[in-house]
């Protein structure tokens, strides 16, 4: 009888299949192969290699795929990574012999030059196909790996002749990641095996997780030697409810089996495709004590045929057989299996092994130009010809379609979500398809969770409440303190939770918001009432500072006039209207211009105005008081008219001043938006800076011809315009300090109003407590409009003085 690991074939396929495993180094004194049959038997991999036997076997048996070519097979219990060479040096020999330095070109005349086999299916496991590998490449042997997920075999220049069957890594992590942020669990441990497949699984996996919510607390690779009381404790003080665990079979088993004996409860384990299908694990006593296990894995799918196998070859007695003309590690006494036990192991990875045989075969058949009934016997077949058919595989088997990318990784197959239910089950609970376009669905509904019913949290801060960002705790950024955003700024936790994003200067936020509003924009109007009175007012001022002109140049020569001053009554009527244009600037929509015409006239002409009224407050203690102390002083003054030289200087000034302030700060329009949040206020933007060299000249003169004017307050009636002017000045300084006080207090959009009425109130001091009495007595008491009357009044000062 012949062995179960070897069958004669026009063309032979080899297998490396780790019916035994090796749980830990085995150390020998001298270069020896391990003996795999005294490892630990793995059934699930035995499921495997009987499966590739029956594939082989079915297209053996079928007359479409390889008519009148037979395919056999040589199959090595391949239970080490390093110890295990000799059936690799088997398949990639010459007529037993391995030549590397055999020149190509001559297998183009010489069939017997010809290795071993034509491809190969296998190994298992990442690291068993990384120490393999690169003896097949140097040949372009086909490699076809039904369990190998490293995504480093998916570099071509280091792997040109490999190829799978499964899903690399990183879609294995993208299942994962996607049952991960389903439930919302941000606080993970990830488990690994020590090996090339665990740690390029922990690499995918933190790079995947780079741009999500989910944080990686805790990670620890899983040995032979692991302390596992050690990593427990250590997810326990971390909090961490929600444990990845990406491992084949035997470390799973025994990380498991740990939690188990050291009542680790509530937690949600997740479970690789490597062992999300255990058969062992779910019927364990204590199992439901561990928490929930949810898994990605090869969707179950029914081998027609394979049942019907494995039974008539359990009826045969090759089991025991032990020829000599086997070789090293193609052993395994079956005789304690029975059809049921192979039938009922990890059916993961079955239907990848079956399509990596058809891969093979339909390879071989457009190799061989095969038709109908037929193949053509008379092509060579080598190793790179039935790769380059592989590339471009495309058949249908059991309803996929089998295709591979250019990196020879498969573009076929989705993975079923599964839930370990009470009854000992892998219950399918969801699927992720990636072809031809991606779908996830997961059915909440099936999942039964612990004691209370609810899904598990794992997260290391509970989220903040609306309106309030994150603050980042140390280096992961699952950990955080919250903080309410201010007003003025919001929070879109769709797009950056951690920060609060400020409002464009149109919209306004509440404390603790997560949008803005518009703001409602606010002006005066010309149409405001107060706009209307305070602008008819400064048409007001300017018809009766008109009138007041006109009425002072009828009555120019007469003692009340030229009291006044005279021609420089003129002057300082005419300024006042000229400053009363600012006030129209202070309504409607502000721009450039009426920002400066608010200001510009106002200060220019106004500093005349105070200048005048300086120089005439000054002319009145000379004339009175210091004339006859004074002589000299008095007839310079007079004989270069020192007063139009004071006023000439305060104007030119005053002007230069204000063309320095509008060169250096423009006053410009500014929205106002501090005083009220939800409003834009428009107003002016003036820079206090650049203006106070102006605001300074105003402030001085007002000094000026206040100290002036009190000093001659004792002066004779009718030659007593200082008192006016004094009480004129102290209006005018109660006035602004009110205004002052209210714009510190408000600065809503009837400062504006405010503004102009103290402008026009400055105007109005002097229009009214000035030249007002003036014209009274000339239209109403004009006999004290006389030089007589005047002079009684001179001769009645003198004497009280000399007195």
């Amino acid at each position: 009888m012949a062995s179960e690991f070897q069958l004669e074939g026009d063309y032979l396929i080899g297998g490396l299949f780790d019916i035994h495993h090796v749980s830990a180094p085995v150390h020998y004194g001298r270069p020896e192969t391990i003996e795999c049959s005294s490892q630990p038997f793995l059934l699930p991999n035995y499921r495997r290699f009987q499966l590739m036997r029956f594939t082989v076997d079915e297209i053996n048996n079928s007359k479409n795929l390889l008519p009148n070519i037979s395919l056999g097979y040589q199959i090595f219990d391949h239970c080490s990574s390093a110890q295990n060479l000799p059936g690799i040096f088997d398949f990639i020999s010459v007529n037993g012999l391995i030549r590397p330095w055999n020149e190509p070109q001559k297998q183009k005349t010489n069939n017997t030059e010809v290795s071993k086999v034509i491809a190969v299916v296998g190994p298992f496991t990442s690291t068993q196909a990384l120490t393999v590998a690169p003896l097949f490449m140097a040949d372009f042997i086909p490699m076809v790996s039904y369990g190998s997920s490293s995504s480093v075999f998916s570099g071509k220049a280091k792997f040109p002749s490999f190829l799978r069957t499964v899903h690399p890594n990183k879609d294995v992590i993208e299942v994962i990641v996607s049952i991960v942020l389903h439930f919302q669990w941000r606080w993970v441990a990830f488990l690994h095996s020590d090996n090339d497949f665990g740690n390029d699984g922990l690499e995918m996996f933190t790079r995947r997780i780079k741009d999500t919510e989910i944080c990686l607390p805790y990670t620890k690779g899983l040995g032979y030697k692991t302390n596992y009381p050690q990593i427990f404790k250590q997810i326990e003080a971390l909090r961490i409810n929600a444990i990845i665990v990406f491992a084949p079979k035997s470390t799973a088993e025994a990380l498991i089996m740990s939690a188990i004996q050291l009542n680790v409860t509530q937690k949600v384990w997740i479970a690789d495709d490597g062992w999300s299908l255990n058969k062992r694990l779910p019927k364990e006593k204590g199992i439901k004590n561990i928490g929930t296990v949810l898994g990605v894995s090869q969707p179950v799918v029914s081998i027609p045929g394979f049942s019907d196998f494995i039974y008539s070859t359990r009826s045969q007695t090759h089991c025991k057989n032990t020829e000599t003309n086997t070789f090293c590690n193609q052993f395994f006494n079956c005789s304690s299996l029975s059809a049921e036990e192979i039938l009922a192991g990890d059916p993961s990875f079955s239907f990848a092994v079956y399509s990596a045989v058809h891969a093979i075969a339909h390879a071989l058949h457009n190799t061989l130009q095969c038709g109908a009934d037929h193949c053509n016997r008379n092509i060579t077949v080598y190793p790179y010809t039935v790769l380059a058919e592989m590339k471009k595989s495309n058949f249908t088997l059991l309803n996929q379609s089998i295709k591979f990318d250019e990196n020879g990784d498969p573009k076929y197959g989705p993975f079923s979500i599964v839930f370990w239910n009470n009854s000992g089950d892998a219950e399918e609970i969801g699927f992720y398809h990636f072809h031809p376009s991606v779908n996830v669905f997961i059915n909440n509904s099936k999942i039964k969770w612990g004691a209370n019913g609810e899904v598990p949290s794992s997260i290391c801060t509970p989220e903040c409440p609306i309106g309030h960002a994150r603050k980042q705790n140390g280096i992961h950024k699952c950990c955080f303190t919250c903080e309410i955003c201010p007003n003025g700024t919001y929070i879109n936790t769709t797009e950056d939770p951690y920060k609060c994003i400020n409002c464009k200067d149109t919209e306004w936020s509440d404390v603790g918001s997560t949008s803005c509003n518009l703001r409602t924009v606010e002006y005066i109007p010309f149409t405001d009432i107060g706009a209307i009175l305070i602008i008819a007012g400064s048409w007001a001022l300017v018809v009766l500072s008109l009138a007041m002109s006109v009425l002072f140049a009828i009555n120019y020569n007469t003692p009340v006039v030229r009291s006044a001053g005279g021609t420089m009554c003129f002057l300082i009527l005419g300024c006042l209207s000229l400053s009363s244009l600012s006030v129209f600037f202070y309504f409607g929509k502000p721009t450039i211009s009426s920002c400066i015409i608010r200001l510009l006239p106002f200060m220019l002409f106004y500093t005349v105005c105070l200048a005048c009224f300086v120089v005439r407050s000054f002319q009145i203690v000379c004339i009175f008081k210091m004339a006859a102390k004074f002589p000299k002083l008095y007839s310079w003054w007079m004989k270069y008219h020192g007063q139009w030289l004071i006023i000439t200087v305060a104007f030119v000034t005053q002007a230069f001043l204000l063309l320095i302030a509008h060169l250096s700060a423009t006053p410009k329009p500014y929205n106002e938006t501090v005083w009220s949040p939800e409003k834009i206020i428009l107003s002016c933007d003036t820079t206090f800076e650049a203006f106070s060299g102006s605001a300074i000249l105003l402030a001085f003169l007002c000094f000026l011809c206040f100290i002036f004017s009190y000093m001659g307050k004792d002066l004779p009636k009718n030659y007593n315009e200082a008192k006016a002017i004094t009480f004129c000045l102290l209006l005018l300084i109660l006035t602004w300090i009110i205004f002052a006080t209210i714009q510190i207090l408000y600065q809503g959009k009837y400062i504006q109003t405010l503004n102009g009425l103290a402008v026009l109130s400055s105007l109005y001091f002097f229009l009214l407590w000035y030249f007002l009495p003036k014209c009274y007595i000339i239209i109403f008491q004009p006999h004290k409009n006389t030089q007589q009357y005047f002079q009684g009044l001179i001769q009645n000062y003198t004497k009280t003085i000399s007195q």
